[in-house]
């Protein structure tokens, strides 16, 4: 059964849909696997002020992906790169064990979409 959070963020989900001039921005698994999500980051300043998703899958992995937008935006870049996937199971109510791939999945694309703004920023510093 799900908890109330995962309910709350699958039902009513938050920041859904794609930021066109992200900055950081990453893709895990694939809707032919059953389970995707796409995150976009905005920064500025090193600091997260909007973060959207686009997913693909169970309630499980919508919520995973509804909570984390909300925990990062307005934190450092160094901070979001903290979370992880027992943060957001915490987030959700404590997911149980065969749920938990959804939550490291989502630790995993904002990992990406971060280390993708670092990349590009530090290709325009170098130029």
């Amino acid at each position: 059964m799900y908890t109330p959070q995962v309910t709350d963020h699958y039902e009513n989900p938050r920041n859904v849909g794609t930021i066109a001039d992200a900055d950081g921005t990453a893709t895990v698994g694939s809707p032919a696997s059953g389970e995707m999500v796409k995150l976009t980051l905005k920064i500025t300043d090193n600091i997260v002020v909007a973060a959207k998703f686009r997913a693909f899958g169970c309630p499980t992995a919508i919520a995973s992906a509804s909570v984390l937008t909300e925990l990062v935006t307005g934190m450092h870049i160094s901070e979001a790169e903290k979370i992880t996937a027992n943060r957001l199971s915490e987030a959700l109510g404590e997911l149980p064990q065969d749920k938990q791939r959804y939550a490291a999945a989502t630790e995993k694309v904002l990992k990406n979409a971060i280390a993708y703004f670092l990349s590009k920023k530090e290709a325009q510093s170098s130029c």
